[in-house]
């Protein structure tokens, strides 16, 4: 999961070192409905019926309805043709009587079938000796769950094969795969797996991507998807804003290159506060809240057609000290502070939003974050946060009401000469 991008891994996207904001505000490329934009990450079929019930509440509460669900091969296939899929057939049953949207993705190769050379320990991270049989266990699964929106193929191959990364084996694995389900049902979307950061890779130079893109990807109706995670919500470097960089410069190569769908199949913030770092620093659960706010509003503004949040659920010992706390949810299903904060988000902005202007300013400070939205009904939500700045002035408005979506709450602003409005580090909302 987490680690810091290798420069030698995005010699593309160095040479871009402009300053991603031009007058202190972003503009959204089309208008956002949010529960076709934002999805998350799940892992039902590994709890009770219970638990995964009380989770899908939850998930419905904040209205949202796209899931992507991780399915380990080794886990439903332990010893060849003995598949267990009792507990994936309840997972998948619920998810359907709630009629969500859902991208699952296969990853790992069963112990019977992963090529692990002479006297390698064993692991499920070694590809397939036989990219068909993977390939055909794809092909049943989507069988099997008609359900399904969107099969992904693998996940993150650009970091965690064995011994190494090989992006022209991963071509080879993806064309098979997408060969085998598009034979069960034709036209059944496909997307590669969900590339780690910007699809750079540990020891071989270039993106993964890039070179699925010189092997046809851009021809291939193919869902493209990466996890662009890092240290703040606005990149590794805030200053530098290389989240935007980095982010709107592939996918615009991406979209430019004839790839129609740009998905971030994972991003966000774990709540760990002790143990070992692990690569994140601990920002406790304010903190996720807070990261979680920024990087979604940042999100909407850029050139994805979907995004999935890491992830619905803590998860349980089984998991990393880290990873066991990337949740909206405790292992218990109670909420957590981001999704408080998420839901009250959702309840100032509502399920939709247009991009729109931002009011004129007087005194912004230069790193301000600005973002303009108009809801259905005509009112106006401005999206805003700096790191320096104390206060700005609107001139143009002499009303409006300040929300706080980590603290829940809302604040009557005004003046006959227009509105002084105070400026913290974390998103604020402004609706008039």
């Amino acid at each position: 999961m987490l680690m810091r991008p290798s420069a030698c891994g995005l010699l593309i996207l160095a040479c871009l070192c402009g300053p991603a904001l031009a007058d202190n505000s972003l503009r959204a490329p089309r208008p956002v409905v949010w529960k076709d934009f934002l999805g998350v990450n799940a892992q039902f079929q590994y709890f009770s019926p219970s638990a995964y019930q009380k989770q899908m509440d939850r998930l419905d509460a904040l209205g949202l309805n796209w899931v992507r669900l991780s399915i380990h091969w080794a886990m439903i296939e332990p010893a060849e043709n003995d598949l267990q899929l009792d507990s994936l057939d309840g997972a998948m049953s619920a998810m359907q009587s709630r009629q969500y949207n859902i991208l699952a993705y296969l990853v790992g190769s069963a112990p019977f079938a992963a090529n692990v050379p002479a006297g390698a320990t064993p692991s499920d991270q070694y590809p397939p000796k036989d990219f068909n049989v993977f390939a055909q266990r794809m092909r049943m699964l989507a069988q099997r769950y008609p359900q399904v929106n969107t099969w992904q193929v693998w996940n993150e191959p650009n970091i965690v094969w064995l011994p190494k990364e090989d992006p022209d084996a991963y071509d080879r694995l993806l064309d098979a795969s997408t060969s085998a389900i598009r034979s069960a049902i034709p036209g059944k979307p496909v997307a590669t797996a969900g590339m780690a950061y910007y699809s750079q890779m540990r020891s071989t130079p270039g993106l993964m991507l890039e070179d699925l893109l010189q092997q046809g990807l851009g021809n291939q109706n193919l869902v493209a998807a990466y996890h662009p995670y890092s240290e703040y919500p606005e990149g590794d470097d805030p200053a530098a804003q290389d989240f935007l960089v980095r982010g709107n410069f592939l996918n615009s190569g991406l979209h430019g290159q004839g790839v129609q769908q740009v998905w971030a199949t994972e991003w966000g913030w774990s709540s760990y506060t002790s143990g070992e770092r692990e690569m994140q620093a601990m920002i406790g659960v304010d903190g996720q809240a807070d990261y979680t706010l920024r990087r979604l509003a940042l999100m909407a503004t850029m050139d994805y057609q979907r995004i999935f949040l890491f992830n619905l659920s803590d998860l349980d010992a089984r998991a990393s000290n880290r990873d066991q706390s990337y949740g909206l949810v405790d292992l218990a299903g109670e909420p957590k502070p981001v999704y408080r904060a998420l839901k009250y988000f959702f309840e100032i902005t509502g399920p939709s939003l247009a991009p729109d202007t931002a009011p004129a300013l007087s005194n912004a400070p230069s790193d301000l974050y600005s973002i303009a939205w108009t809801r259905p009904n005509g009112s106006h939500v401005w999206m805003f946060w700096s790191a320096s700045g104390s206060s700005l002035q609107i001139p143009a408005l002499s009303a409006a009401t300040l929300h706080d979506p980590l603290a829940g709450t809302q604040t009557a602003l005004s003046g006959a000469q227009g509105i002084s409005v105070p400026l913290k580090t974390s998103l604020q909302l402004l609706v008039w």
